[in-house]
């Protein structure tokens, strides 16, 4: 049987990116330097450097020609940064060998929703450093259930942007979400590290919504919540080499949350390990109307290590039961292949296929799914679901 791969590969991406690499180092000699300590930025951690770094991006960014903006070793204290797009060229690149710090007192920037953010911006690259939004406090306040913390700032986000390349990287202790892409297109991620405890709420290592053509690569992540998140309107995506745990797995969704909603599409997750996680590779519905859908989803080369769902569609999510009881999802999904997972599930359920009584699951295809719980063939549950089984599949008795 042929590989049901939905998208092309990621190959035809990276030589566009070799190619730019290319041109980019045969105009390096022309580029522009800005160096953040030139325009103020100071290296001891505690100094506020936030209107350096915009001097800088505004330097680079009005520059006619190439231009990189310099982090160097040392801890830079940043409030939160918009560095707005519209630029002269399409080439900055931002080389960090420091560490950008987030302010201690989460109330600084908690109530702002970002931290550091780009937007309407194109080309950009952001190679090396480290990110530490300092959300060990804020974690801590929504742990404990006091009810006036701040919903707290995403690390790194980018909107509207084209062109965005993100390598090696690490984020640390993140507000709320670490990397975030949102209206974003021609998007690559590679070796970047996130890391967050496992019980810090609404850390999500990467999400991607309403974009097309990303691909993130060679990368480990453990957080609190998904390690990679799926939203709306986000089509070929390619997801590969990821190592997950702790963390909620690699979520589509939650979709379904708005009546009207653009559907996700061309999605191939493969070689990812998935250690003591909540999920494995999930697919997850709000249990109402909506115009949305998930169709040609590959999850190919999957272990699991003791995962408690390792493969799981939900459509009848409603978080503390408002606005959803006794409604069908309108979430259509189709066309989703499950291909070589194998390892095991600390629940005796493995395979959950939870689908719309209303639009049924329809070409589920599963092939060598082999899953054990404590060292026997773990079991399956599916309603609603329509699909086949190959080789060693626990959930042939589903279709």
């Amino acid at each position: 049987m042929a590989n049901p791969t939905p998208r092309t590969s990621p190959h035809f991406f990276l030589i566009r990116v070799i190619l730019c690499c290319w041109l980019s180092s045969s105009m390096a000699m022309a580029a522009s330097t800005y160096n953040v300590v030139n325009f103020g930025a100071k290296s001891d951690g505690k100094t506020d450097s936030t209107k350096a770094f915009l001097k800088a991006w505004a330097k680079a960014c009005d520059s006619s020609k190439p231009a990189t903006i310099y982090v160097p070793q040392g801890k830079f204290l940043l409030k939160s940064a918009t560095f707005s797009g519209q630029c002269s060229n399409k080439a900055i690149s931002i080389t960090i060998d420091g560490t950008l710090v987030a302010p201690s007192d989460y109330g600084v920037i908690g109530n702002s929703g970002k931290w550091l953010h780009f937007e309407d911006v194109n080309g950009v690259s952001i190679r090396g450093g480290v990110l530490d939004g300092q959300g060990t406090a804020l974690w801590n306040c929504k742990n404990s259930d006091k009810g006036d913390c701040p919903s707290g700032a995403t690390t790194l986000g980018f909107t509207n942007s084209n062109n965005i390349i993100i390598g090696g990287l690490t984020s640390l202790n993140s507000q709320m979400f670490h990397i975030v892409f949102n209206g974003c297109q021609n998007v690559k991620v590679q070796g970047v590290t996130v890391k967050a405890s496992g019980d810090s709420p609404n850390t999500d290592g990467i999400h991607v919504q309403r974009s097309s053509d990303v691909t993130i690569l060679n990368s480990k992540i453990r957080t609190g919540d998904d390690c990679i998140s799926i939203g709306p309107g986000t089509s070929n995506l390619w997801i590969e080499n990821i190592v997950c745990g702790p963390g909620h797995g690699i979520s589509i969704g939650s979709l379904g949350k708005q009546s009207e909603e653009p559907g996700v599409e061309n999605v191939t997750v493969k070689t990812v390990t998935l250690s003591g996680t909540q999920n494995g590779v999930r697919i997850k519905t709000w249990g109402r109307p909506s115009s949305g859908f998930v169709r040609n989803v590959l999850f190919q080369d999957i272990v699991m290590d003791n995962v408690e769902n390792p493969v799981i569609i939900d459509q009848n999510y409603c978080p503390r039961n408002e606005g959803c009881p006794g409604q069908a999802s309108g979430v259509k999904i189709s066309d989703v292949t499950y291909q070589d997972i194998h390892g095991s599930s600390a629940t005796e359920v493995a395979v959950k296929f939870d689908c719309s009584s209303k639009y049924p699951c329809s070409g589920i295809k599963m092939k060598d799914v082999k899953l054990t719980y404590k060292n026997e063939p773990a079991q399956a549950s599916c309603i609603h679901a329509d699909g086949s089984a190959l080789g060693s599949v626990q959930a042939q008795k589903c279709f």
